[in-house]
């Protein structure tokens, strides 16, 4: 299971019945499966609408134990891991990547060699194209949760096509007819979507 603090927002079926942190959520999320087993409660990461799996049928007290156990105690040392290549403890990791002689030898003669000059042309890059992957992961989240919750809702398909057309007014008009908490949320991720 997620890390006890991601934010997320649960639903009993069209229902919001919780939106914070997955401890406090989680909870809630299994007073609503006690109470409607028959209806669905799913609870989805508010960064990315990926729907967390939380074990809703354990008893209350197991699923606080779940939830409060972290990840390595404090005064707990993990086993050492195997030295890999690269800084780990810069976070920097060193993976394989393929490039044509010409790209080698051009890295090869920048100042600092072929790693800082990747790395350069990386954060240059994000820099440039910051505000569309913004707008692509909005409308990739948005879609996710319209999918999951709406996928069967009038208008989805329209909805669809408007959110990745960047048509906010024939979006809105879309959702409009959903229930009032789906319809919410769906506009409220995709907030970013249809920025700038």
């Amino acid at each position: 299971m997620s890390s006890p603090s991601l934010r997320c927002t649960a639903f009993s079926g069209p229902q919001r019945i919780a939106s914070g942190e997955l401890r406090h959520v989680a909870m809630k999320a299994k007073q609503a499966f006690d109470l409607h087993p028959d209806r669905p409660v799913l609870v989805f990461d508010d960064a990315d609408a990926r729907t967390i799996e939380v074990p809703l049928e354990l008893p209350a007290a197991d699923l606080l134990r779940l939830l409060a156990q972290p990840q390595l105690s404090a005064g707990t040392e993990a086993a050492p891991a195997p030295r890999k290549p690269g800084r780990p403890k810069l976070g920097v990791v060193a993976r394989e990547i393929t490039l044509l002689p010409r790209h080698w030898d051009w890295l090869a003669a920048q100042p600092g060699g072929a790693s800082v000059a990747l790395r350069r042309l990386v954060e240059d890059a994000r820099k440039v194209s910051a505000g569309e992957d913004r707008r692509r992961a909005a409308q990739e989240a948005t879609y996710r949760f319209m999918q999951a919750m709406a996928g069967d809702a009038p208008g989805f398909e329209d909805a669809s096509r408007a959110l990745f057309a960047g048509d906010v007014t024939r979006f809105e008009e879309q959702v409009a007819r959903w229930a009032d908490d789906v319809r919410d949320h769906a506009l409220w991720l995709a907030t970013d979507a249809f920025a700038g």
